[in-house]
């Protein structure tokens, strides 16, 4: 693999976008959790080190899950003292109260719940209902927001579930909402398997702001199996929206629904922000150079276009 060639696009800006966005980076958790092989601590802790350094100030960091459950994140002890140095915001995951309990022992500030929309993906992937999920997530809220942690509430499913089908609007809405009542500070909307188009997420976003749920807490998380999540996340910064999930070289996917492919790419993120001009922060040379790097201790070449056209990589 070679060393990236930059090109950078044509900044042509587009009327009524927002002049910067954040990027909340996901790569190191939920882009490597899937990886058969075990990926060794210190190059997760590099990755993150090398995320910094392209300029992402959100890099979620591990998930403080049961290692039966996640074998790939059972080094978060490892990891969080490692990188906690690392001048940005670190989000962890906590499924529950002892999740939370580990992440608060390692001075973690920044946590995040994960809820679903639907019940069959809350059965798959918590073992339980919507409302008890809900239940479980509560206290862990409230204590989080006693320590003065920030909190996420990720929501899967919002768009359509491989076992039910689309998900009707309303039912997002209200799951959203508990999230944001029991004291989220910020909301992540998940295509977990890629099938939202633009007038969706628009109708989406729209009907939660009616039920009081503000544009500036919500952020978006889209996969790309219909290569759609640009087009959704264009959808979405015309809404107003200033906080997109994406992950390095576009690894990850979800381990409880197989048709979950990778996540947005940050690289493509960034060319298309880069040529509406959207201040992102982000250096796409040193972005994609680290995605290369990566590529290169998983053995295949990165999903990313915008990578493969920029480093030249094998297709």
């Amino acid at each position: 693999m070679s060393t990236p060639a930059l090109g950078l696009p044509m900044v042509v800006p587009a009327p009524d976008l927002p002049a910067r966005v954040r990027i909340h980076e996901v790569g190191a958790r939920d882009g490597l959790q899937n990886e058969k092989g075990a990926v060794p601590t210190e190059v997760k802790a590099e990755f993150i080190r090398r995320l910094a350094d392209a300029g992402l100030t959100t890099i979620e960091a591990t998930s403080f899950v049961h290692p039966q459950w996640v074998p790939q994140l059972a080094d978060a002890e490892q990891l969080f003292p490692l990188v906690r140095d690392v001048p940005v915001e670190l989000p962890v995951l906590v499924p529950n109260a002892r999740g939370l309990d580990r992440a608060l022992a390692l001075n973690a500030t920044r946590v995040a719940v994960f809820a679903s929309a639907t019940e069959s993906f809350a059965k798959a992937n918590l073992n339980r209902t919507v409302d008890e999920a809900l239940a479980m997530f509560a206290p862990v809220v409230a204590r989080a927001k006693a320590e003065q942690v920030h909190v996420r509430g990720y929501l899967s499913m919002c768009f359509g579930d491989p076992w039910e089908g689309p998900v009707p609007i309303h039912q997002v809405v209200r799951v959203s909402k508990a999230l944001m009542d029991m004291g989220c500070d910020e909301l992540s909307l998940g295509d977990t398997i890629g099938v939202a188009t633009p007038a969706h997420v628009q109708d989406l976003l729209s009907q939660l702001n009616e039920e009081g749920v503000p544009t500036s807490a919500i952020g978006v998380h889209f996969h790309d199996t219909y290569g759609q999540a640009l087009a959704n996340t264009l959808a979405a910064l015309q809404h107003g929206v200033t906080t997109v999930d994406a992950s390095a070289g576009g690894l990850g996917g979800c381990p409880y629904a197989k048709s979950a492919t990778g996540n947005l790419a940050t690289e493509d993120l960034v060319w298309m922000l880069q040529g509406l001009g959207i201040d992102t922060g982000v250096d796409l040379g040193r972005l994609t150079a680290t995605s290369v790097w990566m590529a290169g201790h998983l053995g295949r070449p990165s999903p990313s276009r915008t990578v493969r056209a920029l480093s030249h990589q094998e297709q």
